[in-house]
């Protein structure tokens, strides 16, 4: 009987579709909610167009340089910790072996079926750094470069969704008609972005997008709300 060739599909870019999230929500939300609360107090569209432009490369920058900030944290901790792993291997095999039991006696080894890891570790420093890093402390080894494609990604996907919401006021005069079509533009914008974000994590595509548009809505509104009670 043949059999079907099995393949596994996992996905990968965990890191950069978390980056475009981070990025590409607030792009839309922020301006969005700015614009929305300007428009109640601004007639004219000029006004909102440089606030928001404003907007929108203050808060790329402030995103991007806070994901670069975090990355870079990332990656020093996990250099910090990978130096004491080191040292403990080093100095304190004993406890460090204990610690190796520990870990597999959670998968139901017995003594007898650990010796022989202890074994081989002790003959593979390197790796035995390197399982205690995963599986004692649970840290992956982050990529130099994380940092920089971080800080590009979450501003480009700043300015990208900051933009959406701020488009219809070049084509309007009245900030109240561009704040229609924005309001318009700017949900089916949410509701795509929702849904490719809940697909891309594995959660359900349609419960993201709806949860993206309230998100987005009660933003806007809480400005806009703010705006007219302060005007």
């Amino acid at each position: 009987m043949p059999q079907t060739h099995h393949v596994e599909r996992h996905f990968t870019a965990g890191d950069t579709v978390r980056d475009i999230v981070i990025g590409m929500s607030d792009g839309l939300t922020v301006p969005f909610a700015l614009a929305a609360g300007l428009s109640s107090a601004a007639s004219s569209t000029s006004i909102i167009i440089t606030a928001g432009l404003a907007e929108v490369a203050a808060g790329a920058i402030a995103m991007g340089l806070g994901g670069y900030l975090a990355a870079k944290s990332d990656f020093e901790h996990y250099k910090s910790e990978h130096q004491r792993e080191w040292r403990e291997v080093k100095e304190i095999p004993d406890a460090e072996r204990r610690e190796v039991k520990e870990v597999f006696s959670q998968y139901g080894l017995s003594d007898q079926e650990i010796a022989p890891i202890l074994t081989a570790f002790q003959a593979r420093p390197e790796q035995w750094v390197n399982f205690m890093m995963r599986f004692e402390l649970g840290l992956e080894k982050p990529e130099p470069s994380r940092a920089y494609r971080s800080a590009v990604t979450i501003g480009s996907a700043y300015v990208l969704g900051g933009l959406i919401p701020l488009s219809p006021y070049f084509f309007y005069r009245s900030s109240h008609d561009a704040l229609i079509v924005s309001v318009a533009v700017t949900l089916v914008a949410l509701a795509i972005f929702g849904y490719f974000k809940g697909y891309a994590c594995g959660n359900q595509p349609f419960k993201s997008a709806f949860q993206t548009v309230i998100i987005g809505g009660v933003a806007a509104g809480a400005a806009f709300s703010i705006a007219a009670l302060v005007r």
